[in-house]
């Protein structure tokens, strides 16, 4: 057994209806597997359908589960509540919505045009904060519980640089994780969400990174563990808090990122960078006082 393996018991999301927002590619699409190995059905969504198709194909072959892809853009508060009530349709019901979709420039910010700000904001606070109405109205108004997963990252609740908008929208999410947790408790609407830290996806670092710009900046050489992480480690607990198991649990913000933000929050913990024989100088120094 490694954190490779899937984690939670064969058919813990037996019959349950999830739907993934970004669920057909990266993580998203890896949690979407996941959930189907549990044996939960699942709904992705994105805007480009080809992919989405490419990927339900792909997901059902994989694991003999029901997926059903629905292009949206979670920008429009139409297109989300055709897509939510095509998914009622098709499964019956909507029990658990995971809001990973997310848009992202690294760009110094003063090079930013307002409609590239917008942008990111529009698709991962506005977007978010779409699917979270319709979802949470579509619940509180049929007197049924629910589950919002939400994904955020470690600079929503630290900040960053050059990735101003997404730090601004993701720490609206996170705001809206936690004050939604209160709120709608008395509804049995849970919400939680996870802040990974560098899981990285087949042409993601690429395309944010380009050229040697990517090795340069690997992300490994900034994680105490001295790794990134795997997708099933994301994949095993996002399907925990989607799950009956984490029924107690509301409210809660869990970091995935192998210590990687601490490390940075640390004033000092950039001394692993010193050599021993200059630590044993600095301690024959102190020796002498």
């Amino acid at each position: 057994m490694s954190y490779k393996d899937g984690m939670l018991r064969d058919g813990a999301l037996e019959d349950k209806v999830i739907l993934v927002t970004g669920g057909g590619t990266g993580l998203g699409k890896s949690m979407a597997a996941y959930f189907l190995s549990l044996g939960a059905k699942v709904v992705i969504s994105s805007r480009k359908n080809a992919v989405l198709e490419e990927a339900a194909k792909e997901l059902s072959e994989a694991t003999k589960g029901e997926v059903l892809p629905l292009a949206c853009d979670i920008r429009d508060m139409d297109q989300v509540q055709n897509m939510l009530e095509e998914a009622v349709r098709h499964f019956g019901r909507v029990d658990i919505v995971v809001n990973n979709a997310a848009a992202n420039f690294i760009s110094p910010t003063e090079r930013l045009s307002a409609n590239a700000f917008h942008t990111i904001l529009d698709i991962v606070l506005k977007g978010t904060a779409n699917m979270t109405l319709a979802a949470g109205k579509y619940w509180i108004d049929g007197g049924m519980p629910g589950v919002f997963l939400n994904i955020v990252t470690t600079y929503a609740f630290t900040g960053s640089g050059y990735v101003v908008p997404s730090a601004a929208a993701k720490a609206g999410v996170l705001a809206m994780t936690r004050s939604l947790a209160v709120e709608w408790a008395k509804y049995k609407i849970r919400s939680n969400a996870i802040a990974p830290g560098p899981f990285p996806t087949e042409g993601a670092w690429t395309r944010l990174l380009p050229g040697d710009l990517a090795a340069k900046f690997d992300p490994a050489n900034k994680v105490p563990l001295g790794r990134v992480g795997e997708h099933q480690e994301l994949a095993n607990l996002a399907a925990y808090l989607v799950s009956d198991f984490s029924a107690y649990m509301t409210g809660e913000i869990i970091t995935i990122d192998g210590g990687e933000w601490l490390k940075g929050a640390g004033q000092f913990n950039g001394f692993d960078a010193v050599p021993k024989p200059l630590w044993d100088q600095m301690e024959a120094s102190r020796g002498k006082k």
